[in-house]
């Protein structure tokens, strides 16, 4: 009988926090360290992602915001409703009405008056940030290596993530000419987003900046705050229940400690010492915190950000970044995709620093996780929740 040899290598990343013994990165992602609470939010997030999908059908023609259920049915494998479209549409009577058309003789569906208000809130909040917005865009494009520009189609990817308007080519990057510009790509239909202003890079404050100055301005901390260890230094908040060795400890106080060129400044010339190559992959952490920052919700898909890897001039593979350094990222496989969070943005569950935004996101996720419940109540109001109700009732929900 042939035997199969399994060649597993140890790999020691210079900068990492961890000592990786690792086989195939299949086996990395299964072998992280679980969090409840994120992995319960992604069960009710990966059918809000479908609930999405759908109404962005649904509202796809202003003048008759309905589809039918046979056109839903078809698209069924690709929005990846299992069961049906009927049977998902069903699950979620607080998003959508399902009713029979007898002119057309087809049953169809459409959003419930609640879900048309979030819909409204969600808009009205989109466009009252927009000056926010073109500061994310500006940050974004700082960020890159390739003369301060990205590609139009990988800024569509993560559109919604960066809470940009669905028409933002139109309103916002046409609407500020003094800072972007639109050029042709280097392929055929492609087009590429430039700064027009280049910002200097000491009027871009990253968002760890203002944690490192939280730090060192505690009363209780005093002068126990050494501001050289809080000079390159990440929050972290580890996973419940992960081991913390005195080895992973050491690792991890001693990759707090290492320089790093900063993601809005410049890289200059790549060596190849130990050191240097130590503070590139520590440089790329920071790129992706500050990216999963600008974000409305401090989360995004991995396959979105790994677009922007060339222009931001990161060499390492993007999700092992992400499991490289589980005290800042949480990783989650629900819904058969890689989603990432930052772990220092949530609490319970729920965004500690939250905006209109994410709150209007919010209140349709609520709908999702009431699923069936409250039957009884009318649809055609919006019930108003604070933020420990929403978180509850996310602790609380099934999957939908």
């Amino acid at each position: 009988m042939a035997t199969h040899h399994i060649i597993k290598r140890i790999l020691l990343h210079p900068s990492s926090t961890s000592l990786r013994f690792k086989t195939t990165s299949v086996q990395y992602v299964a072998s992280r360290a679980r969090d409840p609470t994120f992995e319960k939010l992604m069960d009710d997030y990966k059918n809000l992602l479908k609930v999405v999908a759908i109404q962005d059908l649904i509202l796809a023609n202003p003048k008759n915001p309905t589809v039918s259920l046979q056109f839903l049915s078809n698209l069924s494998q690709k929005l990846h409703l299992n069961r049906g479209a009927a049977s998902f549409l069903r699950k979620y009577p607080h998003i959508f009405h399902v009713f029979y058309d007898p002119s057309k003789s087809l049953p169809f569906c459409k959003l419930t008056d609640a879900a048309v208000e979030i819909s409204r809130l969600e808009a009205v909040a989109i466009r009252g940030s927009i000056p926010i917005v073109v500061d994310r865009l500006v940050r974004l494009l700082s960020m890159s290596t390739m003369g301060k520009s990205l590609p139009l189609r990988a800024i569509f990817k993560v559109w919604r993530e960066l809470g940009l308007p669905d028409d933002f080519e139109d309103s916002v990057i046409l609407q500020n000419p003094h800072l972007f510009k639109l050029c042709d790509g280097n392929e055929p239909n492609t087009h590429v987003l430039k700064l027009v202003s280049v910002v200097p890079s000491g009027n871009l404050r990253a968002a760890v900046e203002n944690w490192r100055i939280m730090e060192c301005c505690k009363e209780d901390c005093g002068s126990s705050v050494n501001p050289l260890e809080l000079r390159y230094s990440f929050k972290h908040g580890f996973p419940p229940g992960m081991r913390l060795g005195k080895n992973f400890k050491a690792k991890v106080k001693e990759w707090q400690r290492l320089p790093y060129v900063g993601p809005y400044e410049e890289m200059g010339e790549k060596k190849k010492s130990k050191s240097e190559i130590m503070g590139l992959e520590k440089r790329a952490v920071a790129i992706v915190h500050e990216f999963l920052s600008l974000t409305v919700e401090k989360t995004v898909e991995v396959e979105k950000i790994s677009h922007f890897r060339k222009w931001f001039e990161i060499d390492l593979n993007i999700r092992d970044l992400f499991l490289d350094h589980p005290g800042m990222f949480y990783l989650s496989t629900k819904g058969k995709r890689h989603t990432v969070f930052l772990r220092e943005a949530y609490e319970r569950g729920c965004l500690i620093d939250p905006n209109p935004v994410y709150d209007a996101k919010r209140k349709l996720l609520d709908l999702v996780v009431l699923g069936r419940h409250r039957l009884f109540s009318s649809d055609s109001t919006l019930q108003d929740m604070d933020g420990s109700e929403e978180c509850k009732l996310q602790e609380e929900g099934g999957n939908g």
